[in-house]
């Protein structure tokens, strides 16, 4: 269980720094007060966990025909619609979305990639 809170937490981190980073690469995307950086990262996270996947299910023709492409355009969706709910998070425009979704896929993906602890091998053959 612990182990579970301490993997929430990271992740909830990353996506924090993740943001951190967009706020400083895009002018058109900013944080009010240093505590809407963390309830952005929460929203974010919750919105990613149930919202996205309904949006990707309904959404799979185009994704097919775009070969995954228009994931990102649902990303800066979710992004907008984060900026909608939290009101000290602006995103402003629609491609400062497609361009902040991007940046913070790339850095998020990194960071987990980073901070996760190494995979232990599983041997299946002995000699």
């Amino acid at each position: 269980m612990l182990k579970r809170i301490s993997i929430l937490l990271m992740k909830l981190a990353v996506n924090a720094l993740a943001l951190l980073v967009v706020d400083r690469l895009f002018t058109c995307i900013r944080f009010d007060t240093p505590g809407a950086t963390l309830a952005a990262a929460v929203v974010l996270a919750l919105v990613n966990t149930y919202v996205r996947p309904m949006v990707l299910a309904l959404t799979l023709p185009i994704g097919c025909l775009t070969l995954g492409l228009f994931t990102l355009v649902i990303n800066a969706g979710m992004l907008k619609l984060v900026s909608w709910i939290i009101p000290a998070f602006h995103v402003e425009g629609f491609w400062t979305a497609v361009g902040g979704a991007l940046v913070l896929s790339i850095v998020s993906t990194l960071l987990n990639w980073l901070l996760s602890p190494p995979k232990v091998r599983v041997q299946m053959w002995r000699r």
